[in-house]
């Protein structure tokens, strides 16, 4: 005689291919909107320097192209080594990372419902017949032991339910996994930024300790011509004033440093060891590589949150398909196939076998429109994650096509910037210089040190600026081929 198990196989297999072979599947055709923006960005925001730039080109050539990861487009190892330590510690990210986890085990919750649940049972009963109740007028005592394997409630998904309701929670899990990964790029860059907002003001608190410390000899020099007679007590009052303006400077950058270093700590999740900050007397232009321009705009259609939007919209596309097959009938089935004997021994002998088969049906009749109201539902949610992908992509367009535009000018900034400082410097020595001769007042020369003074700082912070938009440009494109998360232990 067949096994009762091999009998419950043959009969799962029929029914999964009779699943597989009648069932429809009741959502919309999903295809990809098209994007509402430009093919190009606009021809304003393209960096003169910058217009015969190659997608193709890389970081050997000084840029990178568009897939190319963090790790390539940081070239100062201390910088990389602390975004490596951020990406490990940061609890911003320890929450995004578990969040995946968790849409993760929805995911497989909401799968296991395509498969039927199988159980095995097994009982024993051991109860006594009174002499009433008996067909022989004397009371008995009997056993009854019994085993099983079958399923239960399991739904033929003839009509795309169950397996559209699969592809939701699947599309959750996807659009959570790259709001995770868009969290990183956003880590990666904001660590970027305050380390080197660090070193920027690294650069400040030296040029203003460098400025007291000449301010200060000046100032002893103009004491020493004041007693000699060579100087007037109006050119000592002023070039005090320089001593005090810079002592004001360095306590203030001394502070803002500190306050960095904190901003730093918390992004990265633990103090960051001395080692790996900015290294004394490093300038901000060197940190990172170019980005390429002449980019095509559909490369936004691969940034981490317009891949999230557009998972999320093909959830609502499948949940449109769900809704609609509730408006058919749910076929359940319910079989098991066991043995049942009143001795344990002979449990599992021929002729003992027994086996259960009830299929049910339910066919929606009335209920005051709660089918179709969860149909409308769907399909405006629908139409508002369509809303909410496209602008999401407008979005992102504009983000680089601000980031462009900044960066068309920075570069003669820069220039203009630089030959300024050395004007400057110039200027401030043959003041200097014409001073100590007699010819100028020390008026001329307090004028000629804080326009240096200004100009340097200024120069600072358009590198600083210019690294920052390096830095845009890489975060508004995608973030490149950055790793994927790793689950947490």
């Amino acid at each position: 005689m067949t096994h009762p198990r091999f009998r419950l196989r043959a009969l799962c297999a029929l029914l999964a291919a009779a699943t597989l072979a009648g069932c429809v599947n009741l959502a919309p055709v999903y295809s990809r909107p098209e994007a509402p923006v430009p093919k190009a960005w606009p021809a304003s925001t393209d960096a003169k320097d910058t217009k015969d730039t190659k997608d193709t080109r890389d970081a050997k050539d000084g840029t990178v192209s568009a897939t190319t990861g963090w790790q390539s487009f940081i070239t100062d190892d201390r910088l990389r080594r602390t975004i490596t330590l951020a990406l490990a510690n940061n609890r911003d990210l320890r929450v995004a990372v578990q969040n995946i986890e968790k849409a993760r085990a929805q995911y497989g919750v909401q799968r296991a419902e395509l498969f039927p649940s199988v159980s095995a049972t097994a009982g024993g009963t051991r109860q006594r017949t009174s002499a009433a109740t008996s067909s022989s007028g004397e009371s008995s005592i009997g056993n009854t032991y019994t085993a099983s394997l079958g399923f239960s409630s399991y739904e033929l998904d003839l009509f795309g339910r169950v397996r559209n309701l699969n592809e939701a929670a699947l599309q959750s899990y996807l659009s959570t996994e790259a709001t995770t990964r868009s969290t990183q790029i956003s880590l990666v860059a904001e660590v970027a930024s305050a380390w080197l907002t660090l070193a920027a003001d690294n650069e400040r608190l030296k040029l203003a300790q460098d400025t007291l410390a000449s301010q200060q000899r000046s100032y002893e020099l103009t004491s020493r011509m004041k007693a000699l007679g060579a100087s007037t007590a109006l050119a000592l009052a002023q070039a005090q004033t320089t001593v005090d303006s810079a002592r004001v400077d360095v306590a203030g950058y001394t502070a803002q440093v500190a306050q960095d270093r904190n901003a730093l700590d918390l992004l990265a999740g633990a103090t960051v060891p001395d080692e790996l900050l900015p290294a004394a007397g490093m300038t901000t232009a060197s940190a990172l590589v170019e980005v390429p321009a002449g980019l095509p705009s559909t490369l936004l259609q691969q940034r981490p949150d317009v891949l999230a939007a557009e998972h999320t919209l093909q959830g609502s596309n499948a949940d449109i398909g769900a809704a609609r097959a509730a408006f058919f009938p749910t076929i359940s089935l319910t079989a098991s196939s066991g043995s049942s004997s009143t001795a344990l021994s002979g449990l599992f002998k021929g002729g003992n076998s027994t086996w259960s088969f009830a299929p049910s049906i339910s066919l929606p009749i009335f209920n005051a429109g709660s089918n179709r109201a969860s149909l409308d539902s769907a399909k405006a949610q629908r139409e508002i994650d369509l809303a909410t992908y496209e602008k999401t992509v407008q979005t992102a367009f504009k983000e680089v096509a601000d980031a462009l535009a900044v960066r068309g000018s920075l570069g003669e900034k820069l220039a203009a910037q630089q030959s300024l400082v050395d004007a400057t410097q110039k200027s401030f020595t043959l003041s200097e210089a014409l001073y100590r001769n007699g010819s100028y007042s020390y008026l001329e020369v307090l004028d000629a040190q804080r326009s240096l003074y200004t100009a340097q700082q200024t120069l600072i912070t358009l590198r600083l600026s210019e690294q920052s938009n390096r830095i845009t440009l890489y975060k508004v494109m995608g973030g490149g081929d950055t790793a994927q998360p790793a689950s947490a232990g």
